[in-house]
């Protein structure tokens, strides 16, 4: 393969299995994946799902039981230390020494793995990051934004073409993780970095990746831009608050009534009524959009909430608060193709690719 292939990552049926007892697990199956030059791309998966393996396999920790993988042009099979010297990976757990400052940090982390760098280039990486001035502060001194900053900078030190981040903004606070991700967006352009990344913050995924994969059971479940993902589900809700004179059993059926009768151009797959209070209900349509050549989205909509409105003027002493639109999030779609939201999983740190990271033999660059 050729390594200024548009393709930086390219997986060929790549498959990793386990025997526990007497059953055969698929921890990663059969995966195709092309993941081209210079992206930021995001791997979202509950627990379990493979994402963790398929990423051993990629760093070459880990051996696929069949299949295979070119990384920056190299086969992972055939020249796992070429590959190693492409990557740069940087933890989920806190590395960084409290003892020494940034600059002391940047340079025993160069001195340990054979990184000839000049002190120049370092200060430029603390000022990449906003660290600069701070390059002579000791790290006991920094906040945790301030350290995960400095670890995303040394995995920088050795110009990889990969950098794999885990959990980069785990744990830090909301105004801290938007500015990581301005870091990280800005070291993708400016330096052509191919970024690969996992997370379990759906707003992360959105705002920085320019292409996601959704893995579960160790196949890839669905890929594509944040964007198209969502368009693609298709699927809206329409929230409507209404302070009515009287409400009941009756009344609403005669609204869904009305409401069904309607030409809608689009699916009403739900209608639900709720009632607030004595005389506030809430009114839920659920509707599926079909791609149309000769209309938009948003005019598809506007329609149907004109049908709505229309519908409801059938009764009296009816009158609308409120009306809001539900369109389609990445919790959406990730429920859509796993079955569950990824905020109910809880990240768990890979201790084992960072014991075999940190042995200097395996020529790992680890963070």
């Amino acid at each position: 393969m050729n390594q200024k292939d548009e393709y930086i990552i390219q997986t060929l049926n790549l498959t990793k299995e386990y025997n526990k007892g007497n059953i055969n697990i698929k921890a990663v199956d059969a995966v195709d994946l092309k993941i081209r030059r210079g992206e930021i791309f995001g791997l979202l998966g509950p627990n379990g799902a493979g994402k963790t393996t398929l990423i051993h396999m990629l760093c070459t920790i880990l051996r696929p039981t069949s299949g295979t993988a070119f990384v920056n042009g190299f086969d992972i099979l055939k020249e796992s230390g070429k590959v190693r010297k492409s990557i740069g990976i940087v933890f989920q757990d806190p590395s960084t020494d409290d003892e020494l400052t940034a600059y002391e940090n940047m340079e025993f982390h160069a001195m340990i793995y054979d990184v000839p760098v000049e002190r120049e280039n370092i200060l430029d990486l603390l000022r990449l990051v906003e660290l600069g001035e701070r390059a002579d502060s000791f790290v006991s001194t920094f906040s945790g934004g301030m350290r995960r900053r400095l670890e995303i900078t040394r995995g920088l030190l050795h110009q990889p073409e990969i950098l794999f981040l885990d959990e980069p903004t785990l744990g830090l606070d909301t105004q801290t993780r938007h500015k990581i991700w301005e870091y990280i967006r800005e070291i993708a352009t400016e330096r052509g970095m191919t970024i690969i990344l996992t997370t379990h913050y759906m707003e992360e995924a959105d705002s920085i990746c320019d292409r996601i994969a959704i893995i579960d059971g160790g196949k890839i479940k669905a890929i594509g831009s944040p964007a198209e993902m969502k368009r693609n589900l298709n699927t809206y809700k329409f929230i409507i608050k209404l302070i009515v004179n009287h409400s009941g059993e009756e009344f609403e059926k005669e609204l869904v009534k009305s409401i069904m009768r309607r030409e809608f151009g689009v699916d009403i797959t739900d209608i639900n009524i709720t009632e607030n209070s004595a005389n506030e209900v809430v009114l839920e349509i659920d509707l599926k959009l079909d791609d149309d050549a000769r209309k938009s989205f948003d005019d598809l909509l506007i329609e149907a909430l004109i049908s709505v409105k229309e519908a409801l003027k059938e009764f009296e002493n009816i009158e609308i608060s409120t009306i809001d639109l539900h369109k389609p999030t990445l919790d959406d779609v990730f429920m859509h193709y796993t079955g569950k939201k990824l905020r109910e999983e809880k990240p768990q740190p890979d201790h084992y690719l960072r014991m075999l990271a940190s042995r200097k033999k395996s020529g790992v660059i680890i963070r």
